[in-house]
Order: structure tokens, then sequence, then C-alpha cells
């Protein structure tokens, strides 16, 4: 843990406040599944493998735990929480609902040549990710096309609130890359996404981003399966319904 703790700390801009460049590291790391589900966490390991006080920690542990990505138990420690299928559910109703709006503002307003480019050049950036096997760089990647389609039509809060919701969804699109979910599948659906804008078509532009973020819906039921020790062990049998239709 610790040397993966370094790493990503020591790749994060130091330009920042040191209490939110702790908080991004220990969020990602609980998103790219560094700290895994069901991990005890201990504030002062944290403080001494990233050498800064332990205020920082605590404060982020508070950012985490309001996040619902660790969980505070008094007397008894700091856990990252394990995957909740409900929650993976309900980010991923709202993040479609943003994206789908996003992607047709984006095919009625139309695209700068420029930021069409962009798109285009993160999608062949993704497809290379393959031949390498940098499955952390393609989750980049990915993270910056979605970024970078939200805030070319004007919709930076659209993000900031989609960032804030997807936290649990984001732990299951790790997992999923790349036996239940193909980097290339989900590079084919960004082109969709991209070439649908390109033609000025919002239902084209809107179908092909539902379809991308209905993704999730097929592999969660597998992951599950494969993964039973990184995800709470109840679910609702309308949550299972949803799942298998």
């Amino acid at each position: 843990m610790n040397m993966t703790l370094q790493a990503l700390w020591q790749e994060t801009p130091e330009d920042g406040s040191v209490r939110e460049r702790l908080y991004q590291v220990l969020r990602q790391s609980i998103i790219r599944l560094v700290l895994v589900p069901g991990q005890a966490l201990s504030e002062k390991e944290i403080a001494e493998t990233v050498s800064v006080s332990r205020q920082p920690v605590r404060e982020a542990f508070i950012r985490l735990s309001g996040a619902g990505l660790i969980e505070v138990r008094p007397q008894r420690g700091t856990y990252v929480v394990r995957i909740s299928q409900q929650a993976v559910l309900q980010a991923r109703f709202v993040r479609e609902a943003i994206e789908v709006a996003v992607a047709h503002a984006a095919a009625e307003e139309g695209l700068d040549a420029r930021l069409l480019h962009e798109l285009h050049e993160l999608i062949e950036r993704q497809r290379r990710c393959t031949e390498t096997d940098d499955y952390d760089r393609f989750f980049q990647l990915d993270e910056a096309f979605h970024r970078a389609l939200s805030l070319g039509v004007g919709q930076s809060a659209a993000w900031r609130v989609t960032e804030e919701v997807k936290a649990q969804l984001d732990r299951v699109r790790y997992l999923s890359i790349p036996e239940s979910t193909p980097i290339p599948r989900l590079a084919d659906q960004h082109q969709a996404i991209v070439d649908a804008i390109a033609d000025r078509d919002t239902a084209a532009a809107s179908r092909a981003m539902g379809v991308h973020q209905r993704e999730i819906l097929h592999s969660l039921p597998e992951l599950m399966r494969r993964f039973p020790e990184m995800f709470e062990t109840q679910q609702s049998p309308a949550r299972t319904m949803e799942l298998s239709q």
C-alpha cells in the first residue's frame, strides 16, 4: 500500500493545497482499488507514507466519509466501504441523465473543429491503451473524454455534479476493465457519440450516449459474482430484477 500511495502522491501536481491533494489521492486510491473494499485505514500510516501531518488526513477522511467511500466506526476504526449495488445503480441513473443531456446539447449546438479533433484524438489514444495493456491510462483518458464534452458545451456544473455522484460507480468501471468491458467496445461507443455530434443528429447522439452509460448494467452482475468480497452482501429483489433485464 505504501509504495502505491507514494506513487500516486508523487504523480499529483504540487501547486494545490496539501489537504486537497491528499483528498484526491485517497479518492483515486479507492476508485482505482489501491485501497480495496473492506480495508482498514490508518490515519497515522497514511500521514507517514506521504510525509504530511495527521490533520489533512483526518480532513480527507471526513470528506471521503461524506462521499460514501469510507466508514468511520467509533472505537473500531476506519474502513473502505464495500461497493453498494444500490449506490452504483443510482449513480448510473443520474450520470446517464446528465450525459445524455450533454450529448444532445453538443449535437444541437455543434462543437467547433478544435474540440472535435481533441475528442477524436482522445479516442485514438484510448485505443492504443489496448496495445500496452495500460488500463490506468485508459481510465484517465475516458475521464478526459467526458470532461471535455461537458466543458465543450459550457456545462462545467454538470461535470462537477457527475464527478460528485459517480465515485461508487467508478470503482465498478475500473474493476470491469478489460475483461468485463473491453476497451475497444468503449472506444467504439465514444466514436459513435462523436460521430452523431459531428452530424448534428441529436437523437443519435442521445441514443449513443445512453447505450454507453448503460454498459455497466451488463458487467455489474458478472463482477458481483467474480468479486463478492468487494460488494455489500445484501441486495433487494427490485435491484436484482433491474440488473437481470
